[in-house]
């Protein structure tokens, strides 16, 4: 039997996990003075709850070896294979935390696949997966299609606040600082290399709004993929970006809340698109 694991960055409610019946290994994250497992005694609101009302900025860890070697463990002792698609190494430890149980657990049926994304990017890559074992392709087909998918999955997300970014090291406060008093919105992407980088600058919720659009305008968007509207905590943002697609004939399959993970660098009102271009 060929079984799928995924990190809690892939944000799948338990509910999601349930159906589709794949492995969840979830992140750490500490937060006054407690540690939470993602997804498993941190939903998403109560992160978010907790991260707008403390002055504390959240950690994140990434799965320790031992949590995914007793998955290993397991699928090995049942002679399964196992396509395990990750948080991206650019962004987290979590792959290479997977690999070292790998190279303890000696079974060559565990196939790690380096995601170079997040969030809905990795939950595109295993409904992917999913199809193609309930149509009875094997493994090594379905580990180079995702491996080739990959690099065709587009994020775009623009920015409500830097302040968030500030408070994880990511840029100076003073920076932060004057970006908020000019109302300048970042709008950032996952690069092919895995890492998040800055798309663009605009003024202002709508200019950030039309300039996601004018990315999604410069792709070939293949519509055999969902396309995927992103938020963080509060959908006011969320609202205007969807309208302003489905004005303009682009079909939003559903909007997906980012998990700590990420959501923690983002802040509230975030919001963003994900899709696969041809």
């Amino acid at each position: 039997m060929i079984k799928i694991l995924i990190d809690s960055s892939a944000d799948l409610t338990p509910q999601e996990i349930s159906q589709k019946k794949v492995i969840m290994i979830p992140l750490q994250v500490a937060i006054q003075d407690k540690t939470y497992l993602d997804g498993i005694n941190l939903d998403h609101d109560t992160f978010y709850n907790i991260l707008t009302s403390s002055s504390e900025f959240p950690k994140t860890s990434q799965p320790s070896p031992q949590a995914f070697l007793e998955a290993f463990e397991e699928v090995k002792a049942n002679n399964d294979e196992l396509i395990c698609i990750l948080l991206s190494s650019a962004l987290s430890g979590t792959y290479q935390s997977a690999k070292l149980a790998k190279d303890m657990v000696d079974y060559d049926k565990i196939y790690l696949i380096d995601s170079l994304s997040a969030v809905s990017a990795i939950r595109i890559l295993c409904d992917k997966a999913l199809e193609m074992i309930n149509n009875n392709i094997d493994t090594i087909t379905i580990v180079e299609t995702l491996n080739n998918l990959k690099g065709r999955i587009k994020i775009f997300a623009a920015l409500n606040t830097l302040d968030y970014l500030s408070k994880g090291g990511r840029i100076s406060k003073t920076v932060a600082t004057i970006g908020d008093l000019t109302n300048i919105k970042p709008i950032i992407t996952v690069s092919e290399e895995g890492k998040v980088e800055i798309a663009g600058k605009r003024l202002g919720v709508n200019k950030s709004i039309s300039f996601i659009k004018e990315k999604i305008d410069s792709y070939t968007i293949d519509e055999s993929y969902p396309i995927y509207s992103l938020y963080t905590y509060g959908q006011d943002n969320l609202n205007k970006l969807q309208q302003k697609l489905v004005n303009n004939n682009y079909k939003i399959a559903t909007s997906l809340q980012v998990g700590p993970t990420i959501g923690s660098h983002l802040g509230p009102e975030a919001y963003g698109i994900c899709f696969v271009a041809k």
